[in-house]
């Protein structure tokens, strides 16, 4: 699961809707780091953090590169997250004879913790704004030509910026869609170990059905480490742990980083994720989940290893459809066509402005046109992956650094290349089920006669030729991987691995696509997104903030229920309601270690609670923070009202959903215990 992006399903949300279009209000916003609305909270709570509180905060933020965040809780580089953003971790070192993702884990000692594949923890140092030297690069340029220009400039000043590439990593981040450009300097530790986590049923006890709702029952948080040279990492600058019950009406913070919104999209943007782009996802996406579900009934070990793929999946339908509902729903809709039409008519006779809608609307209108073939032009698998990376890289290393794709830069190459080499368990049924599906969504979607397809079948079927290159390939042996990206284009070439030959057969028609959305697609909605930009601040100041784009954010809210068909919604649950709950059939099973130690725990404790808070997916695992700086929680998921989140904020309905950390401290202390933990949060 990734917290998870939000809908707005109940009667009158739209009513009170806030767009990010207009100037942010309530509790509405994730903030950056440099561009916290100090005076606006102030006026609304009578109290805003100071420079040295954010800074506090800012330097214990990680994140993971897994896709979710995190926070230092220790000194020792202790790391708290989520659950769900460990479960791969967990499934990775997992065996049939030992089940950690089942069981659970609690590292006795440090030589007991156990390394986490492909994961790698980053705290932000620095943040300058290049947006000056990015634009100067662009200049008058469109298309093709833009793209290239401002991924040139970007490699350029990543480089420049971070020479240590082994501690640091430099990420010039796009804002406002190209109207801004922000330098992001990181330290990154890419030695990531677990240290505690509960078993599964006890993190996402209520599974589905109880998924993006409210109240909620979870243990959804386990502890992390991060390492250097094999050994624990100093973090002086870490959060303290709060293990207190939240009170009602106090305010929180939620610091993180959110994946990805579109609140700043035009209508057009909008009509294309609502007529073409979210029907194929969910249309798609839940032909994949009957398919692993089948798959999974097949054996003991099918059920096992497909379950981490099923959780994710199934959390995906779930967003995707509250996507679908929020844009179809014609008030919600109607509230931000008023939102456009309104930064229109400010912008009414600006010449500098112009029209960036209508520059948006053809650019979008193309893409349209290119959409399927750049979709489905790559299969899905983990095995497919590998080769495309190796293919791919071993053509873009040999190219000077500014003259790279994005992924393969000197700033980005070793991310890529951990991500490509950490040894990790492979299951060849579920990559071939991925592929065949993916292949056969190809073939529905394009059609038989397609040249794509037929480039991406020839005369095979999906199942035969899934079966025929994952049967065969020796990719998912990370040491015939290290062979191959070290052996470079030679290597690349004179491999006969079937999957390689396959990637290397796909490679130039996928280049295609890339510079023709880049010239039809990218460029003009790059150059239109700078005019939107401009057009927003000249008609609201800085009181808006930017898209999320998995960079670091703060939000600020506070804890408080909801008004829910006549009733208030409670703003928070206790340990004691997981067994009034439980029913004895799944989802709603109790853990056997909550079964075991009923007698034991402390049933009186907070278990989860909601604030206002405005988060996104990405923001898994965010600490929640008192105005003292405190931990008293991390974020897990937001409501069902929140899906629409991805398009706008409901300050009346929308909240998150945040595991305390009084009920982690009962779980470390009588449910999963860990005496050193408990003594190390303690700061002894």
């Amino acid at each position: 699961m990734t917290l998870r992006t939000l809908s707005l399903l109940a009667a009158g949300t739209a009513a009170s809707l806030a767009l990010a279009s207009s100037p942010a209000r309530a509790d509405e916003g994730m903030w950056t780091f440099d561009g916290f609305p100090a005076a606006r909270m102030k006026e609304d709570y009578g109290w805003a953090p100071d420079q040295a509180w954010l800074d506090e905060v800012r330097n214990a933020a990680v994140r993971l590169t897994g896709g979710c965040s995190a926070s230092f809780v220790s000194g020792n580089g202790l790391i708290l997250t989520n659950h769900h953003c460990v479960a791969s971790c967990l499934f990775d070192n997992s065996t049939g004879d030992n089940d950690l993702l089942d069981h659970g884990y609690v590292a006795a000692t440090f030589n007991d913790e156990k390394k986490c594949p492909g994961q790698q923890a980053e705290v932000v140092t620095k943040i300058t704004d290049v947006t000056g030297d990015v634009k100067k690069a662009i200049g008058s340029l469109t298309g093709e030509a833009l793209t290239k220009a401002r991924d040139a400039r970007i490699a350029e000043i990543e480089s420049a910026n971070c020479t240590d590439r082994e501690t640091t990593r430099c990420q010039v981040v796009t804002l406002f869609g190209g109207g801004q450009y922000k330098l992001y300097t990181y330290r990154k530790y890419s030695d990531v170990r677990l240290v505690w986590a509960p078993e599964d049923r006890a993190a996402t006890f209520g599974g589905d059905p109880d998924n993006f709702n409210f109240p909620r029952y979870d243990l959804d948080g386990s502890f992390l480490r991060a390492y250097e040279n094999g050994k624990p990492v100093k973090t002086p600058n870490h959060l303290t742990w709060n293990p207190r019950a939240p009170k009602q009406g106090e305010a929180t913070f939620v610091v993180g980083n959110p994946g990805s919104t579109s609140r700043l999209y035009t209508q057009s943007q909008l009509a294309f994720e609502r007529e073409v782009r979210l029907p194929v996802i969910v249309a798609t996406y839940s032909e994949l989940r009957g398919r692993l579900i089948r798959a999974m009934e097949e054996s003991p070990e099918h059920a096992r290893e497909g379950l981490d793929m099923l959780n994710g999946v199934e959390n995906g339908l779930k967003v995707y459809i509250g996507r679908m509902k929020a844009l179809n729903d014609p008030d919600f809709t109607g509230k931000l066509a008023a939102a456009e039409a309104e930064l229109k008519d400010r912008s009414a006779g600006d010449a500098a402005i112009g029209d960036p809608w209508s520059d948006m609307d053809e650019a979008v209108k193309a893409y349209r046109k290119l959409y399927m073939p750049y979709r489905f032009i790559e299969p899905s698998g983990d095995l497919y992956s590998y080769a495309r990376t190796l293919v791919m890289g071993a053509a873009e290393r040999t190219k000077p650094n500014a003259e790279r794709l994005p992924g393969y830069t000197d700033s980005a190459l070793p991310l890529t290349e951990k991500r490509l080499l950490d040894a990790a368990p492979l299951y060849p049924w579920l990559d071939e089920l991925r592929m065949e599906w993916s292949l056969s969504k190809a073939r529905e979607y394009l059609g038989v006669d397609d040249p794509d397809t037929k480039l991406l079948l020839g005369k095979e079927s999906p199942e035969a030729l899934a079966e025929r290159l994952v049967s065969g390939t020796k990719l998912a042996d990370p040491e015939y991987r290290k062979q191959l990206w070290e052996g470079g284009e030679a290597a690349i070439e004179a491999s006969d691995d079937p999957m390689i030959v396959y990637a290397r057969k796909l490679e130039a028609r996928q280049r295609e696509l890339e510079k023709q959305v880049d010239e039809a697609y990218s460029g003009p909605a790059t150059a239109a997104a700078a005019k939107l930009t401009d057009a927003r601040f000249a008609a609201y100041g800085d009181t808006i903030y930017p898209d999320a784009t998995f960079t670091l954010r703060i939000s600020y809210g506070k804890v408080e229920g909801w008004p829910e068909r006549g009733r208030q919604v409670p703003f928070q649950t206790t340990i004691g309601g997981t067994f009034e709950r439980a029913t004895g059939a799944p989802p709603f099973d109790l853990a056997p270690a909550f079964a075991a130690k009923e007698d034991q725990i402390d049933k009186s404790v907070t278990y989860n609670f909601v604030t206002t808070n405005d988060i996104i997916g990405g923001n898994s695992g965010s600490p929640v923070i008192d105005k003292a700086g405190t931990v008293i929680g991390a974020a897990f998921d937001g409501n069902i009202h929140s899906l629409g989140g991805n398009y706008g904020y409901d300050p009346v309905l929308n909240r998150t959903v945040v595991v305390s950390a009084a009920s982690l401290q009962e779980a470390l202390e009588t449910i999963y215990p860990s005496p050193r933990l408990v003594k190390e949060l303690a700061g002894k």
